[in-house]
């Protein structure tokens, strides 16, 4: 059996990647055997105030993970690039998704050698928002590489500026069908809704905003698309889960601005796995007014718990979204779009159909199929896609 090195975070860290990861580490271990090697030190205090670890859960957990590499200190890198190199792995498999990383990985691609094959995940290949040096930064890592998968063709076509030569696959991001733990009803997911944000009821239609609240998700837009749907819908719940930055007071006041805060629910903070379930199982419809995107696990979480989406038309998301199919896609930076097709999925009644298409394009989104790209790159290596 060929032996896999894989590199990205894992439980106890959060966040879609560490996620990732682990469910590709699952997927991979079905044919290969598979070193997991995370992070001892992923990002410094002081860069990331934050708190990275999440221990409240371990559905996630690898139990045979070893926490090596300290993305800041050289000597340890150098170290860990040694141990995998006594592994004797066929291939070495890391996660890329910001510059920050670049001298870490810099340093363990020269530790390796030439000789040792070596692909990256691009999860995007320069950061959401962007800074001066990231092509660079980028460029420095990512030319040293043999393979590559991306979940995107704007991923691929960046790919291909910094590395016209790259071996590279292409497949849509994979399905997150792991949060699934207790298969909630609607009915039941509302009722716990109504515990955790104390309203008196949710019986009405209900939109979900989620993830991490950053400028380009373009949540500013969807809140300004609210009063036209509340107008023309009537009992219509937004719900905005997710953890915000210092820009938090500016939402809540463009709620007050657009006097609609008897229609949208705010729940700020990171949602423990455990609790993903219950936001996804009460939605009619999972909404990504995002202004610039490359993929989304966002979508990837909503088909796990078969739900339609409404995304905007940037980056990668049409990638994923079949429109008047698994979800309406529309204009980027556009309420008033946003508002008609909110309008439109309810008005129309689409929620069995487009619940019925996902389930159909379940395959296209397996983990077996992200495996199938592995192995093709591994045996072609002259294949250029």
């Amino acid at each position: 059996m060929k032996k896999i090195v894989l590199i990205g975070p894992v439980y106890p860290y959060k966040g879609g990647i560490a996620h990732y990861t682990s469910l590709m580490y699952q997927a991979l271990s079905k044919k290969y055997d598979v070193e997991m090697i995370s992070y001892k030190m992923q990002y410094p205090k002081f860069l990331f105030r934050k708190e990275q670890k999440d221990y409240r859960n371990d559905m996630f957990r690898i139990k045979e993970a070893q926490f090596l590499i300290n993305t800041a200190n050289p000597l340890n890198i150098i170290h860990t690039a040694r141990k995998i190199k006594k592994m004797r792995p066929e291939l070495v498999i890391m996660q890329w998704w910001h510059p920050y990383f670049a001298p870490c990985y810099c340093i363990l691609e020269a530790a390796l050698g030439k000789k040792m094959k070596k692909m990256f995940v691009c999860h995007n290949v320069f950061p959401h928002e962007r800074f001066p040096l990231d092509r660079l930064l980028t460029k420095l890592v990512l030319k040293r590489a043999d393979y590559f998968l991306v979940h995107s063709q704007s991923d691929g076509a960046d790919l291909l500026t910094i590395k016209p030569d790259a071996r590279c696959r292409q497949n849509p991001h994979p399905t997150y069908n792991a949060f699934q733990i207790r298969n909630m009803t609607k009915a039941l997911a509302r009722e716990e809704l109504i515990q955790l944000s104390g309203k008196k009821h949710l019986n009405g239609k209900l939109l979900l905003f989620f993830g991490f609240v950053r400028e380009y998700k373009g949540l500013k837009y969807l809140i300004q698309a609210m009063p036209d749907i509340r107008n023309r819908l009537g009992d219509v719940t937004l719900l905005i889960v997710g953890s915000f930055g210092s820009d938090k007071e500016n939402y809540l006041r463009l709620i007050e601005q657009n006097h609609v805060q008897d229609c949208i629910e705010v729940i700020d903070g990171y949602t423990p796995d455990n609790e993903v379930e219950t936001y996804f199982s009460a939605c009619d419809v999972v909404v990504l007014p995002y202004e610039s995107a490359t993929q989304s696990g966002i979508v990837q979480i909503a088909y796990g718990f078969q739900k339609p989406v409404i995304v905007t038309n940037v980056g990668g998301l049409p990638d994923v979204v079949t429109d008047n199919r698994t979800g309406y896609i529309v204009d980027s930076r556009n309420p008033q779009q946003l508002a008609d097709a909110v309008v439109r999925y309810y008005q129309d009644d689409m929620e069995a159909i487009f619940v019925e298409n996902v389930k159909k394009e379940a395959q296209r989104f397996s983990w077996d199929r992200l495996t199938e790209k592995v192995e093709e790159l591994l045996r072609d290596e002259s294949t250029i896609n």
